[in-house]
């Protein structure tokens, strides 16, 4: 089966955020005074065939500790649900209405 896997990375709470820190600056500006606690982050999206969900999150999880994330200031969070099929491509000179 083939599961599709969202990796959020984020940096740890206490880990300065100085991308986030300028974004929160810049908000009063553009009329977003009501928004606060902004924190920067990654997202990853892929996909990992395995016989089961089990197995697809175990190996998303070790791609995402081992690759993705740095762990000692990083955090991440996976999202797994299956794959949805892409439909086969149209015939040559096909139109869709």
């Amino acid at each position: 089966m083939r599961f599709a896997a969202r990796v959020e990375v984020r940096l740890r709470p206490g880990i300065a955020d100085p991308e986030g820190a300028t974004i929160e600056r810049a908000l009063p500006a553009l009329g977003f005074d009501d928004v606060h606690g902004v924190r920067a982050g990654r997202a990853f999206r892929f996909e990992v065939e395995a016989k089961d969900a089990d197995a697809a999150r175990a190996r998303a999880e070790e791609l995402a500790h081992r690759l993705l994330a740095n762990p000692v200031i990083e955090d991440s969070e996976l999202r797994l649900e299956p794959a949805v099929p892409l439909e086969p491509a149209a015939e040559a000179g096909e139109r869709s209405a």
